[in-house]
């Protein structure tokens, strides 16, 4: 084994080791800050979508909404996927509009950028959503509320552009709202609304076409409605549900947001 010298410790580290070691550290220190910085933070991340499910029930089952069948799917399973599509878009989109503010104490080391704290942020987000997701769909596969996803890779690729939407989404709200505060104040206001237009709690097929075809632009129903088709056979929705469409108007944010950033960065870092 040949022996370290003090010139390979004085070797400077390549530009994409010092991004990877700072992505590393943030991300751990978010996650570490998620996790124990509230001692019910498991408990709500897990609270949330049940508490919904279950009002979602009773609304079916003691007012017989007819919006609540469903084509090709038990309405319950159905609406499970949903939410937790949803949650892990609206944990990514959310969490690193605040990013850039809360760490600018970080700044002081040059290797920091402003990029890397909302990037971290969508991380996390995305993995402890993830992780919740993977919980209940288990959970519910164990006791027979679920079958075992008709198409796997179908519903891996679309959870993954679940993720990648609401954190390129994140990313270009992250810069809009540093700059303009009002910006997240209108995303927050505007987070719930979008929960209903997105197909997570009602079908979209139960919509008039005139309404229909106007959602049917959303990129987050294209890719929920997506991961359903991956669990259900039969599932029947709207057609013409495009990957193209998707992962275009994720490219198309993505770029916009690092575009952003990469203009002010030196202005994130000074306000």
């Amino acid at each position: 084994m040949s022996e370290i010298t003090e010139s390979d410790l004085r070797k400077p580290r390549s530009p994409l080791k010092v991004t990877w070691d700072v992505w590393s550290a943030l991300v751990l220190r978010e996650f570490t800050s998620r996790t124990t910085s509230d001692r019910m933070g498991w408990f709500w991340m897990l609270f949330e979508p049940l508490a919904t499910i279950a009002v979602m029930m009773f609304v079916r089952e003691f007012l017989r909404n007819s919006m609540s069948q469903i084509t090709g799917a038990e309405y319950i399973p159905w609406l499970v996927i949903g939410l937790m599509c949803f949650y892990i878009f609206r944990d990514c989109m959310m969490t690193p509009i605040s990013a850039i503010n809360a760490n600018k104490s970080l700044f002081s080391y040059r290797q920091i950028l402003p990029f890397d704290t909302v990037i971290a942020r969508c991380v996390v987000g995305g993995l402890l959503r993830s992780f919740i997701f993977l919980v209940v769909i288990s959970a519910a596969i164990a006791i027979g509320a679920v079958d075992f996803p008709y198409d796997t890779l179908v519903v891996f690729s679309n959870v993954l552009g679940v993720w990648m939407l609401g954190s390129s989404l994140g990313i270009l709200l992250a810069a809009l709202s540093t700059l303009v505060p009002e910006v997240g104040r209108i995303v927050r206001l505007l987070s719930t609304p979008l929960m209903f237009v997105s197909g997570a709690m009602f079908p979209i097929e139960r919509f008039p076409l005139n309404i229909k075809l106007y959602m049917s632009w959303n990129p987050l129903l294209v890719s929920i409605e997506k991961v359903r088709l991956g669990f259900f056979q039969y599932y029947h929705t709207i057609d013409n549900l495009s990957d193209i469409y998707l992962w275009s108007v994720i490219l198309l944010l993505l770029g916009l947001g690092v575009l952003f950033h990469v203009r002010f960065a030196t202005r994130f870092k000074m306000m």
